[in-house]
C-alpha cells in the first residue's frame, strides 16, 4: 500500500498495487521488488523516453521486416555514447555534436 497527497485539496488517500510475477511465493522481498520496479521505470526514462521523444521513434514511418529493430539497434548506441560523455540531455548533445560535425570546412591551402 502506498500513500499520496492529492495537492489541490490536501487530502491523503491510500492506494493499494499489485504486482504480476513469475516468481514464486517467498522468492522476493517486498523492498526486493521495489526496486525491480524502479530499475524498470530507470530503464524506461533514460532509454525508451528518450528513442519517443528525441528520435520520435513512435512516429516512424520504418514498419516492415527487421528494420524497427536496426533502427533501435542504431540509436541505442547513440544514446549510449552522450550518456558515457555526461550528457542527460540527449537531445542537447545531438544538437551539439550536429554543429560541431556539421560546421564550415577549413580553407583547403
Amino acid at each position: 500500500m502506498r500513500w499520496k497527497r492529492d495537492l489541490g485539496v490536501g487530502r491523503l488517500t491510500s492506494e493499494r498495487i499489485y504486482l504480476v510475477t513469475s516468481l514464486p511465493p517467498g522468492a522476493a522481498t517486498g523492498s526486493e521488488l521495489a526496486a525491480w520496479i524502479r530499475g524498470q521505470w530507470l530503464i524506461e526514462n533514460q532509454l525508451h523516453q528518450v528513442r519517443d521523444r528525441t528520435f520520435r521513434e513512435d512516429a516512424s514511418k520504418v514498419r516492415t521486416r527487421h528494420l524497427p529493430r536496426v533502427m533501435a539497434g542504431l540509436r541505442n548506441p547513440v544514446i549510449g555514447v552522450h550518456r558515457q560523455d555526461g550528457h542527460t540531455n540527449i537531445a542537447a548533445a545531438l544538437r551539439r555534436t550536429a554543429s560541431t560535425a556539421c560546421g564550415p570546412s577549413p580553407p583547403s591551402d
